[in-house]
């Protein structure tokens, strides 16, 4: 699908015109926006808008990092919004000049279709151009990452205190996720920080120097987002630590009643593996009361070793 938007030279707003009559129209600036285009559409960049082979690729092809190129005539930007039910990325480019700004995307997304409403239906949006519209969907990609991050940290908090009781095995593979979720959000978010960054250092994008306020504020709030996936990578990591402590601690305690319980049956087993031979001449097998005294001697075994392992501190926790 494409959809049109343009202003006249009487500041005058245009819907929805044919492609084939642009060049019919006074337009001070247009926007046109590939949303999911079929082959036929997107064919229209080679033929109709005659974009650079290269730029054309980059469109085409997924999950590249967002960059910057500039090419005669206008600017390329390659984007990365968040896919908010896998946390992958996916691509959104830009081709904008002085007097038209092309968005791409091969997905429908919530951040342009903001940006549109937004820019479309404010007339104090229309005199401001293409640099604007960068902004606004610059300005709404970033925006829906801080759901994402929040909605992470809340996650932390409740791993955090564990109301639900979950065994330490399903904590573990809670942390992991989040980990994982982390590491997505952290490529996407230092990507579009260094893009930003050289946006606004950039001497061939006078029309950005002019909206460089907008620019910096999107900068800024990339800048928390950066603090703050550092903040939670670094609480996943103490958890994680406190996890295999926890774990390790069980597993030392387990061990060490293992290892009490079979000390003080080794000498059992001993006693009654020698009782247990039946050789015709052991003179304890012909006693009245050999069996009361063996068994005797076994308990008293049994308790010495376990009051002196108590002793030592075994069993202390």
């Amino acid at each position: 699908m494409i959809r049109t938007f343009g202003i006249k030279k009487d500041s005058e707003a245009l819907f929805n015109f044919n492609l084939n009559s642009l060049s019919n129209y006074d337009l001070q600036w247009h926007w046109i926006d590939f949303d999911n285009p079929s082959e036929s559409e997107i064919e229209l960049l080679r033929k109709y808008f005659d974009f650079h082979p290269l730029s054309i690729e980059d469109c085409l092809l997924s999950l590249n990092r967002p960059k910057l190129d500039y090419y005669e005539g206008y600017s390329f930007f390659l984007l990365n919004a968040l896919r908010r039910d896998t946390m992958n990325p996916t691509d959104i480019s830009l081709f904008v000049s002085q007097n038209y700004i092309i968005s791409f995307h091969l997905e429908n997304l919530g951040e342009i279709d903001e940006a549109w409403e937004r820019v479309t239906g404010d007339r104090y949006n229309w005199d401001k151009g293409p640099t604007y519209v960068a902004y606004k969907i610059l300005d709404k990609i970033v925006d829906q990452l801080f759901p994402a991050v929040n909605k992470i940290e809340d996650r932390l908090d409740g791993l955090d205190s564990n109301l639900d009781n979950k065994s330490i095995h399903k904590l573990f593979d809670e942390v992991f996720e989040i980990r994982g979720d982390l590491l997505k959000l952290r490529r996407i978010v230092y990507s579009m920080r260094d893009l930003l960054y050289r946006t606004l250092n950039s001497e061939r994008l006078p029309a950005f120097k002019e909206h460089k306020i907008y620019f910096s504020d999107i900068y800024d709030h990339l800048l928390k987002l950066s603090d703050m996936l550092e903040s939670s990578r670094e609480i996943t990591s103490d958890l994680r630590d406190s996890y295999l402590s926890i774990n390790s601690n069980r597993m030392n305690t387990n061990m060490m009643v293992l290892t009490v319980i079979s000390s003080i049956f080794i000498p059992l087993t001993f006693v009654a593996g020698i009782y247990g031979m039946n050789f015709e001449h052991m003179p304890e097998l012909t006693w009245k009361y050999g069996y009361f005294i063996v068994l005797g001697i076994m308990a008293g075994i049994g308790i010495s070793m376990f009051l002196w392992f108590k002793r030592k501190g075994w069993f202390d926790r």
